[in-house]
């Protein structure tokens, strides 16, 4: 899977960001050469300026609402593959800038849309939304992928008002058959891992407060997620792009990727995992003084529709996504003398390792 990437071209919209940052590395390791379009890290550290990846690829520093920009970008570099993971990515900022938060999140998407309809050449494009489109109602079984989209933030509703304009391109523009574009979704959340400083997430409040001996505080400890390394959606997500590439039936499809049900944890047994790596660890439950905008409580995919098309599962368990997770920060932390972007091919390194060991398809 990995070498349908070899000497292609690929467009990260996003790739300052944390997810965006460890995807540009894995498909440069790949042998892709890059092309990213994003604005600047918004998060101090970051992991993409922690890694020089700034040295690694062709870097644009463009907002994805200004579709001019972003149109002759995509159009000029001829991407084989495109990966749109540029957005507003945070439930509680949604609150305060709505506006924003739907201009960049449905807008941007809409801009990167409407780019791919000129482009005249076999494309794969990856759209990614959020676990966060489904309209969820916190059942305990797993949303599948036709179920209902929408949520009642703006976070929530613009990732859902995205996917309708997904949806809506595929069938008016992307439906031919001599149509050399083919659109793919992917669907995922709460991803942690090394790299990640953006406000209010659970792993970095925790980091950011225990490299400083501080107590950390829990707005919502019983909440539970799917939680899984960020390694786990972007292996989806790269093995969905290699698939589409050369499978038309896929196109227009979108899957859900996430870890078993079984991994299904609250944030507190997060933590707790979390300390295990660290000394001097303190938290505090301040979830009865919390007067925060809503937050779902819970929440699961069900990844079958992956499993079956893709043969795409989840590699890590909990304690190992948690300890990979750990790892990281300790190594930036600690200043090991070994680079920041060393660290992060190595841990991309040992997540194929572990896949291969399972026999997992993409791997091999």
């Amino acid at each position: 899977m990995l070498n349908s990437f070899v000497g292609k071209t690929v467009v990260i919209t996003g790739h300052t960001g944390f997810k965006g940052s460890w995807l540009s590395v894995w498909l440069k390791m790949a042998g892709a050469e890059i092309i990213g379009i994003a604005l600047d890290p918004n998060t101090e550290p970051s992991h993409f300026e922690a890694a020089k990846l700034g040295d690694e690829m062709i870097d644009h520093r463009v907002d994805i609402r200004d579709f001019k920009k972003i149109s002759s970008i995509i159009n000029e570099s001829s991407p084989d593959f495109v990966f749109h993971l540029a957005a507003q990515p945070l439930v509680r900022e949604s609150y305060n800038n709505p506006i924003d938060t739907y201009a960049v999140n449905m807008m941007g998407t809409i801009h990167v849309l409407e780019s791919l309809r000129s482009l005249n050449k076999h494309c794969a494009a990856i759209f990614i939304t959020s676990d966060k489109c489904y309209d969820n109602v916190e059942w305990t079984w797993g949303y599948r992928e036709n179920d209902r989209l929408g949520g009642p933030d703006p976070y929530s509703a613009s990732k859902g008002a995205a996917e309708i304009a997904i949806r809506s391109y595929i069938k008016s523009y992307f439906s031919h058959a001599e149509n050399k574009v083919r659109i793919g979704i992917g669907r995922a959340g709460n991803v942690i891992g090394g790299g990640d400083w953006a406000v209010d997430r659970i792993v970095p409040d925790c980091v950011k407060a225990w490299s400083k001996n501080e107590i950390v505080e829990l707005r919502n400890p019983m909440a539970t997620r799917p939680w899984q390394h960020v390694l786990e959606p972007l292996s989806g997500y790269i093995n969905l792009a290699a698939e589409l590439y050369n499978n038309p039936v896929l196109h227009g499809e979108p899957f859900n990727f996430g870890p078993p049900a079984s991994q299904n944890h609250t944030v507190m047994e997060l933590v707790k995992q979390m300390s295990l790596y660290w000394k001097q660890v303190r938290w505090e439950d301040i979830s009865e003084t919390n007067n925060g905008p809503y937050e779902s409580g819970l929440l699961k995919l069900n990844c079958d529709k992956a499993l079956h098309f893709l043969k795409w599962e989840a590699v890590m368990d909990f304690e190992q996504t948690i300890r990979m997770t750990a790892e990281w920060y300790k190594a930036f932390y600690t200043n090991t003398g070994v680079s920041i972007l060393d660290t992060t091919k190595a841990q991309i390194a040992q997540y194929i390792s572990i896949a291969k060991q399972k026999n997992l398809k993409w791997a091999q």
